[in-house]
């Protein structure tokens, strides 16, 4: 059984503490998803440009959703150990460092650089992740999906931003000497220092920190990795909730970069121009967001499988239109459109309902062992998925996209 926690301990309103933490995790989110928005359309072509061979080309895109999956359980480690605090702006900094190599891989086109910088950048797609499981940690139960939606809709803003760095990014080439894309990797290293300094200056008291002495897990001793990695898996055993929770999120992750990384390279073979790539992919990302706090009502007042279920049919909308109209920029843009608010449905609603089963000992641990293995499926399907396109076309992957979602649907309808 959770332990029961109190509205306040001691002099410390838990109410107070919940509003500070969404206020700094709000202006963190806005400022370090500038940064981590670059690589989904820029470092994708980075990419391409860089490695000149499609191949290598396709580990690369694969790279930064790895990086994600390969920082989720340590960051996931280091908030359970030492707070939220310190975990998040651990997260930022090592992104920055990620942002910086691409600067050196950019100007000069260097492959060992390329990979070292999308690896590392994908911390900042894990502390990004993780600071939704952040805004639930003092949140009432009533209003987990409300608080988790608002930071992924902040996210919005500053993910919407990421893809466009080009422009500003030429701005900068004009005046230094720097490539286009060295430009847009140095604004967004820039934004992310700036959001680990706002985090570790301003997120006091830790929420986590605050829920664990809370619930009188203050004299736990510090556990090692092997052994948090075992609870996590206990828990999922034992916890047919959190089990649903995990799959939901990560089919919905599945499907969206699988299809989202691939659209740059096939808008690229249609000839598209980088804005209208950009531009595409900032739609796709509003999609994504822009409607979070509506899902997180949604998910408050009818439930979890309803809204995993709108999520659901949303998708196949989507993929329905990439298969049918692939050659067509309009049809490309409106799947993207749709793809994001598809997995926007699921992700939220499937991230609250886990916030809200998983047991505390083991609640950051569990969210960090999550967004891994979201990521790590994620970095798989998108390089499965370069290989798919160049022997088949946008239209098979988009059908068999719609194909991954069936498991999901068949467990949010019929095995309830």
């Amino acid at each position: 059984m959770k332990p029961s926690i109190t509205p306040t301990t001691g002099n410390l309103d838990f109410a107070a503490v919940q509003r500070r933490t969404m206020a700094v995790l709000v202006i963190m989110q806005i400022v370090g998803t500038v940064g981590v928005g670059v690589a989904p359309s820029v470092g994708i072509l980075l990419a391409s440009e860089v490695t000149q061979n499609e191949a290598w080309a396709g580990l690369a895109r694969t790279a930064s959703t790895l990086g994600a999956a390969l920082f989720g359980l340590p960051l996931g480690n280091l908030a359970a150990q030492f707070g939220r605090r310190f975990a998040l702006s651990s997260g930022w900094w090592a992104a920055a460092l990620g942002s910086a190599l691409l600067v050196v891989a950019a100007q000069w086109s260097l492959v060992v650089p390329l990979f070292g910088g999308l690896l590392l950048i994908g911390a900042g797609s894990a502390v990004s992740l993780q600071a939704r499981f952040a805004a639930t940690d003092l949140a009432a139960p009533a209003r987990k999906g409300r608080a988790l939606a608002l930071v992924v809709w902040v996210g919005m803003i500053g993910s919407v931003l990421g893809p466009n760095l080009g422009v500003p990014g030429a701005f900068i080439g004009e005046r230094t000497g720097l490539t286009v894309y060295a430009g847009a990797f140095l604004i967004a290293a820039v934004c992310l220092v700036i959001a680990g300094i706002i985090v570790f200056a301003l997120l006091r008291p830790d929420p986590l920190l605050t829920l664990q002495r809370a619930s009188g897990l203050e004299t736990q001793k510090p556990e090692s990795m092997g052994t948090r990695i075992r609870k996590v898996l206990l828990e999922l055993r034992n916890n047919r909730s959190a089990r649903y929770a995990v799959i939901a999120i990560i089919t919905a992750q599945i499907v969206m970069v699988a299809i989202m990384t691939m659209t740059p390279v096939h808008m690229s073979h249609l000839g598209d121009s980088i804005t209208v790539i950009g531009f595409t992919i900032s739609l796709h990302v509003a999609g994504m967001y822009a409607l979070a706090p509506l899902v997180g009502y949604l998910n408050d007042k009818l439930g979890t499988r309803p809204t995993i279920g709108m999520g659901i049919i949303i998708l196949i909308a989507s993929l329905g239109i990439g298969a049918t109209w692939p050659e067509a920029t309009w049809g490309v843009i409106a799947s993207l459109i749709l793809l994001g608010v598809g997995w926007s449905f699921i992700n939220v609603a499937g991230s609250a309902l886990f916030s809200g089963v998983v047991s505390d000992d083991t609640r950051a641990s569990s969210q960090g062992g999550v967004d891994a293995l979201s990521n790590l499926f994620g970095a798989t399907a998108a390089f499965v998925a370069g290989p798919l396109l160049m022997v088949s076309s946008f239209s098979i992957l988009s059908l068999i996209a719609i194909v991954v979602l069936l498991p999901l649907a068949w467990l949010t309808v019929v095995r309830r």
